[in-house]
C-alpha cells in the first residue's frame, strides 16, 4: 500500500503532462454551478413568481433549511411558481428538486431545444424529482418551474437546483430614473421612466411587491381597484441581476362601479343574529329580521376544539329560546332573504369559538366542515369572526406579506380553497379587533426584540392575502383600547373621531410596525363598513346616532369632521356593520333607522 503512492503521483502528473487531457475531469466540474436563485426559499419568494398569488412560505413540512414553498391550486390556477435564470448555449443542465402533495410537477422550458418536465402522482413525504436538458446554440435563458394539479390540493418544493455551466457576473445596471405615473382608470395606472444604459429590461413593483416585467421604458398595471392609491418603483435588469428600485410614484384609480359579483346595494348595513344562543337581548326569529338589514350573519359556527378545524353550527336549543323557530322554518326564512336580495352568511368564531388551524388536517376540516354548513342551509358566505387567541404570529414571522405562521397560512389557504369552490358570488366577510388591525401601525407580533404581543397586527397577513377576494371588512370599532391613528394621535371609542381615524386607516393603508418598505395597502371603499355596537348593552364604544352621523358625512363628504382630518373622501363607504341585530330590536331598531334615514 505504500509503495503504491509514488507511482499514482508520477501517474498524474504524467498525465496533467499530456496536451488535452483533463484528469478525472476535475476542470468541468468546477465550472459547474448551481444557478436556481433562493432555491431553498429561505429568503421568501425572492427570486420566484408564483400565479395568481398562489404560493407562500411555510416553516412546515421542509425538507432542509427552515423554509419550503407552498402553492394552492385554485379553480384554473395550477399553481404555478416559476424563475427565469441565465444559462449558456449549448450546455447541459441538471434540473432536481424535493417535493411532497399529490400531483407535483418540475420543469424546465425555454431551452432552445426540447423543453423537460418531471412529476410525482402522490408524495406523501419528500420525493426528490430530477430531470436533465441540453440547451439550443442560441438560448441563453432558462425557466424553471413547479406546479400542482386543479383540485388536488397544496404541493410542497424545497431544495430546487439547476446544475450546470454559470455565466459571468458581470455588474446589474443603475435604478431608473424619472419614474412617472401617466393615464389612470379605475383599474389600471400607466407608468413611463427613462432608459438605463446596459439594461436589457424593466421590472415593475407595486406596493413593493414585483408586479410585471417590462421590456421597454413605460408599462400599464392593470387588474386594480377602484378609488385605491397605489405606490408604484421600476427597477432595471440584466444578464447580471436587478438595480436597486427608483424613487417612488403614487396614483390613485377613479372611482369605479360598486357592488361587484356579489350582489350588495351600494350601501349596506349588516348585522349579526345570535342563532345559536340567547342572551339579555332575547332571542329574535330571522323571518322577523326587518328588510334594512342587508347582510345578516349567524351567530355563530364554533370549533369541537380550538385545533379541530371541525365547525360545528348549533341553533339555540327551545330549553334556551322559547320562541325558536323550527330548522324547516329557519331555512324557509333564508330563502325567503335572499329573494328579497339579502346575504346570509355562517359567522365563525366569535369570542368563545377560538380557532387555531395549526394543520394542514385542521385547514381540510375546516374546509370541509364549514362547507357542509353553507351547504346544508344553502348560505350565500363566510364571515370570520376570530378572536381572542385564534390567530397569533410566530416571533419569526415578521412580514405580513409572506406570512410563514401555520394559523395565518392555514386559514388563508382554507379560505381561498372556500372562495374557488363556491365561485365569485361567494360573499367573504372579516370582523377584526382594532388589536389586530390598526394597532399594526406600531406593532406587529413579538416585535424586533421579543417581548411584544404575538397577536398584534395578526389579521394584515389574512387581510392582504385576501384582499381580492375579500367583499367586506368591518372592524370591530368596540371593546377597544386607545388606538393611534395616521396623525400619530391616540384615539378613544365614544365618539365620531374613533370611527374616523381607524376607517381612515384602512382606506389609505400605513406602514406595519413604523416600517416604510412594508405598507398594508389601502382597501377599497366598497369593502369597507364601520362596526359599531348597536345600543349601550351591546358593548363598550357605543356612540349616539349624531355621532354616527358625523362619522358618515367626514368619510363620505369631508364634511362635519372633528379633530382628525382624513387623507381621502370615499363616497363609496360600502355601509354599517353592528353587533347586533338581537341588540338594535331590544333598542328600539335605533341603528337601523339611523342607517335607514342616511342613505335613504
Amino acid at each position: 500500500m505504500v509503495r503504491a503512492r509514488p507511482f499514482l503521483t508520477v501517474l498524474t502528473a504524467a498525465l496533467l503532462a499530456v496536451p488535452g487531457v483533463t484528469a478525472l475531469s476535475s476542470a468541468a466540474r468546477a465550472a459547474d454551478a448551481d444557478l436556481a436563485v433562493n432555491g431553498g426559499f429561505e429568503s421568501g419568494l425572492s427570486g420566484w413568481s408564483c400565479t395568481a398569488g398562489s404560493g407562500t412560505t411555510v416553516n412546515s413540512p421542509v425538507h432542509s433549511g427552515g423554509s419550503a414553498l407552498q402553492a394552492t391550486p385554485a379553480g384554473s390556477d395550477n399553481a404555478q411558481c416559476a424563475q427565469t435564470v441565465t444559462v449558456r448555449p449549448s450546455s447541459q443542465y441538471t434540473l432536481s428538486g424535493y417535493v411532497r402533495g399529490s400531483y407535483v410537477y418540475l420543469g424546465a422550458s425555454g431551452t432552445g431545444t426540447t423543453d423537460v418536465s418531471t412529476w410525482t402522482q402522490s408524495a406523501p413525504d419528500w420525493q426528490k424529482l430530477a430531470t436533465t436538458f441540453t440547451t439550443g446554440a442560441a438560448a441563453t435563458k432558462v425557466t424553471l418551474y413547479t406546479h400542482g394539479w386543479y383540485g388536488t390540493g397544496a404541493y410542497y418544493a424545497d431544495d430546487i437546483s439547476l446544475v450546470g455551466p454559470g455565466t459571468s457576473a458581470g455588474q446589474p445596471p443603475a435604478a431608473p430614473t424619472g419614474l412617472t405615473a401617466g393615464t389612470v382608470t379605475s383599474s389600471s395606472v400607466a407608468l413611463s421612466w427613462t432608459a438605463v444604459p446596459g439594461a436589457t429590461g424593466y421590472a415593475v413593483y407595486r406596493d413593493g411587491v414585483k408586479a410585471q416585467p417590462a421590456t421597454g421604458t413605460s408599462a400599464t398595471v392593470t387588474g386594480l381597484n377602484p378609488s385605491t392609491a397605489y405606490s408604484f418603483q421600476v427597477t432595471a435588469v440584466n444578464d447580471a441581476g436587478e438595480s436597486a428600485k427608483s424613487a417612488a410614484v403614487t396614483a390613485t384609480t377613479s372611482a369605479g362601479s360598486s357592488g361587484g359579483s356579489t350582489g350588495l346595494p351600494t350601501h349596506a348595513l349588516v348585522g349579526y343574529l345570535h342563532s345559536s344562543f340567547a342572551n339579555g337581548s332575547g332571542y329574535t326569529r330571522l323571518a322577523d329580521v326587518p328588510d334594512s338589514w342587508d347582510v345578516i350573519d349567524l351567530a355563530f359556527g364554533e370549533p369541537t376544539s380550538a385545533t379541530s378545524g371541525d365547525i360545528r353550527f348549533n341553533r339555540c336549543p327551545v330549553t334556551e329560546c322559547p320562541n325558536v323557530e323550527s330548522d324547516a322554518d329557519f331555512k324557509a326564512a333564508i330563502k325567503a332573504k335572499q329573494a328579497a336580495g339579502k346575504k346570509v352568511l355562517i359567522s365563525i368564531g366569535g369570542a368563545n369559538g377560538q380557532v387555531q388551524l395549526t394543520t394542514a388536517t385542521a385547514r381540510d376540516t375546516f374546509v370541509s366542515s364549514v362547507s357542509h354548513i353553507i351547504d346544508t342551509y344553502g348560505l350565500d358566505g363566510l364571515d370570520i369572526d376570530f378572536e381572542g387567541h385564534s390567530l397569533s404570529l410566530d416571533a419569526s414571522d415578521t412580514d405580513f406579506r409572506n406570512p410563514t405562521t401555520p394559523v395565518i397560512v392555514n386559514l388563508v389557504s382554507a379560505l381561498k380553497t372556500l372562495k374557488a369552490r363556491y365561485g365569485p358570488g361567494f360573499v367573504l366577510s372579516m370582523a377584526p379587533e382594532t388589536f389586530f388591525v390598526q394597532m399594526g401601525y406600531q406593532y406587529y407580533g413579538t416585535g424586533k426584540w421579543g417581548g411584544q404581543d404575538p397577536r398584534c397586527g395578526a389579521y394584515l397577513p389574512v387581510i392582504y392575502a385576501l384582499r381580492d377576494d375579500l367583499t367586506l371588512l368591518h372592524v370591530q370599532d368596540y371593546n377597544s383600547g386607545p388606538i393611534m391613528g395616521l396623525d400619530n394621535q391616540y384615539h378613544s371609542m365614544g365618539g365620531a373621531d374613533f370611527h374616523i381615524a381607524m376607517t381612515d386607516m384602512l382606506l389609505t393603508g400605513f406602514p406595519v410596525a413604523g416600517d416604510a418598505g412594508r405598507v398594508f395597502p389601502p382597501l377599497r371603499p366598497d369593502q369597507i363598513a364601520i362596526g359599531m355596537p348597536a345600543s349601550t348593552n351591546a358593548g363598550n364604544g357605543y356612540v349616539a346616532p349624531s355621532e354616527v352621523t358625523k362619522a358618515l358625512d367626514c368619510l363620505t363628504k369631508r364634511t362635519n369632521c372633528g379633530s382628525y382630518a382624513p387623507h381621502g373622501t370615499w363616497p363609496g363607504l360600502r355601509g354599517l356593520m353592528t353587533w347586533s341585530v338581537n341588540w338594535d330590536r331590544y333598542a328600539n331598531w335605533e341603528f337601523q333607522r339611523n342607517f335607514d334615514a342616511y342613505f335613504g
